[in-house]
């Protein structure tokens, strides 16, 4: 009967010691990083796996009527040099009457950030694109036109970087065109018109200003 029980008592220690390994192992491969971020989860709405996510998105509002944007850009590691590969950025924003729209048949965050987002993943040069329209500033406000990103490291949890927002923008406050500290670097844009079409370039370093990123 004794020695019944001293192999139970060692295999159930065996399973506890396998276990604690898992999640530490678990704990380990993914760090917490940026702090709060509601709603920063959408980014995992994505209706494309994210190993088959593409660098180039087209958002749903780009054919309506309204100013033709494209951003683009190279995602740096945070030594604001080595291009990041396989990042994955999901943006969203308002549409042309300055509200996040919907068709009423929403489930997730959408029915929060609207139908127009989108989601790319860099490619093996840290390259994204994205083609939206200019969205328009929330009604009756002095809120800035903007674009929400999230990120989202192969290694970290999702966390918001500064948003994209338009230098020629008359609501843009002077105290965000001479900020200092910017989250994964400044997200003021400076549009050029191409043939109808406004591009605009916007390079992100990850980890810049995020808190709890890790050093090296």
């Amino acid at each position: 009967m004794k020695t019944y029980l001293l192999i139970v008592i060692a295999f159930c220690n065996s399973l506890n010691a396998c276990s604690q390994n898992k999640s530490g192992s678990a704990a380990e491969s993914k760090t917490k990083v940026g702090g709060n971020c509601e709603g920063c989860e959408a980014i995992y709405e994505s209706p494309v796996p994210f190993e088959k996510l593409n660098w180039i998105d087209t958002l749903p509002d780009f054919n309506d009527p309204g100013s033709k944007l494209e951003i683009s850009g190279i995602v740096y590691k945070k030594d604001g040099k080595t291009p990041a590969a396989g990042v994955v950025i999901y943006i969203y924003h308002t549409d042309q009457k300055g509200v996040y729209p919907v068709k009423g048949d929403e489930k997730g965050w959408d029915k929060r950030h609207g139908y127009i987002r989108g989601w790319v993943k860099t490619n093996d040069k840290g390259q994204y694109r994205f083609y939206t329209l200019v969205p328009a500033s929330y009604p009756n406000s002095n809120n800035p036109k903007h674009i929400h990103p999230v990120i989202k490291e192969s290694d970290k949890n999702e966390y918001w970087i500064d948003e994209f927002l338009f230098a020629d923008d008359p609501l843009l406050p002077i105290k965000e065109r001479n900020k200092i500290t910017f989250r994964g670097g400044s997200g003021i844009l400076v549009t050029v018109n191409n043939n109808g079409l406004l591009r605009a370039q916007r390079n992100i370093i990850l980890g810049e200003n995020i808190p709890g990123y890790p050093k090296q």
